[in-house]
């Protein structure tokens, strides 16, 4: 259901490659075609004249060490190694294990745009091999289990499309699941539709700490989600409009699982959350204590943050389940602007106070790790 001023979405595949705003569809190998770069590696070097020892090149169409990325992660052991993706997509699911700590990816394009990797498997999804359905955390395109991951320009997608499975209910579909502690992202993208970035941890014990900068972030239905302590500094969030829905809410932006212990969970600063959906129609947050786990009480701050019309003003939390309400969760809000933050019903709208804001602050969730000193190489 779409307002008469809201035009119709594009079709969502083309929608994932082309990127936030784009007025046409373009099919899924739609990234500039790598081979006809003459440095398809910009300036991070090429097998010939290797940027590093420990530096391995990704290239779709045979030009690098490996053509896959899964195939240049599971070349190496050990911790600090660095792949230069070229320009391309890449359909493949990727996994980095515990042991492959302290990687680095870099995405050899202009942006983001250039370097897709992308899957459609989503958690009902039958597995080949008979034995059941792969479930929300099967689904992930990308996987990051190590510590000290870092990622620039590179986007992260899953283009499961409800529409082309009816036969599925279990809809969530993850682009990238991300649990190693010192985790961070830098210019890059997480397109999906229902629980697109899963910033989780190894372990309900394990507070792992994350850092998004300058990143774009779009779905649907609980779009970001996890127990994880991540920073959200400087990121656009975009919630889609939906033709599968009959009415508000479409969905929410998001559902931490922060467990109790942890005095960090999701901080969102000087970000920007827009909407193709009509105005209201989204809630921008509800509090997720899975079965697993119920010493989960999530917590999740945004401030400085422009607020929508696309969030509902007057509502914008909900629960997801009646046993553990919004209400006695760890959900607050700091100088926000914009119409969806818009202050009709305070009990709705719980606001730090300018002594707690000083401390909801990057630097007090992340401790002695400070990604944003590190330069983009």
């Amino acid at each position: 259901m779409s307002s008469p001023h809201t035009p119709p979405s594009p079709p969502r595949r083309g929608i994932l490659l082309a990127g936030a705003g784009a007025a046409a569809a373009l099919a899924v190998g739609a990234a500039a075609p790598a081979q006809a770069r003459p440095r398809p590696f910009g300036r991070y070097g090429s097998p010939a004249a290797r940027r590093t020892p420990r530096t391995l090149y990704v290239h779709p169409h045979g030009h690098g060490d490996f053509t896959s990325v899964q195939a240049a992660v599971t070349a190496v052991a050990g911790s600090g190694w660095t792949l230069v993706i070229a320009p391309g997509t890449y359909r493949e699911t990727v996994s980095v294990d515990r042991s492959r700590t302290e990687m680095t990816w870099l995405g050899a394009g202009d942006g983001p745009r250039d370097v897709v990797i992308v899957y459609d498997n989503a958690a009902g999804t039958p597995k080949p091999d008979g034995s059941g359905t792969y479930g929300t955390t099967g689904s992930a395109t990308t996987t990051v289990r190590a510590d000290g991951f870092t990622a620039h320009r590179i986007t992260f997608a899953n283009d499961f499309l409800r529409e082309e499975h009816p036969e599925i209910s279990g809809t969530q579909a993850v682009a990238i699941k991300v649990q190693g502690d010192r985790s961070a992202f830098h210019h890059c993208r997480f397109l999906g539709h229902q629980d697109t970035l899963y910033a989780d941890s190894n372990a309900a014990s394990l507070f792992a700490r994350q850092f998004f900068s300058h990143c774009h972030i779009e779905g649907d239905v609980d779009f970001v989600f996890g127990r994880a302590s991540a920073v959200f500094e400087h990121c656009r969030f975009r919630t889609l409009n939906r033709t599968d829905a009959s009415g508000a809410p479409y969905g929410f932006v998001f559902a931490p699982s922060t467990e109790a212990d942890n005095p960090h969970g999701y901080l969102v600063t000087r970000g920007h959350v827009g909407s193709d959906a009509p105005d209201g129609f989204y809630k921008l947050a509800r509090p997720w204590v899975p079965g697993s786990s119920t010493t989960a009480r999530p917590m999740l701050t945004v401030r400085d943050t422009w607020l929508g019309p696309g969030i509902d003003a007057v509502a914008p939390y909900a629960n997801m389940r009646d046993a553990h309400p919004w209400q006695a969760q760890r959900f607050a809000e700091y100088r926000n602007t914009g119409p969806g933050a818009h202050i009709t019903v305070p009990a709705e709208r719980p606001q730090l106070t300018a002594r707690q804001a000083r401390s909801a602050t990057r630097a007090a969730w992340l401790g002695d790790w400070e990604p944003w000193k590190t330069a983009c190489p």
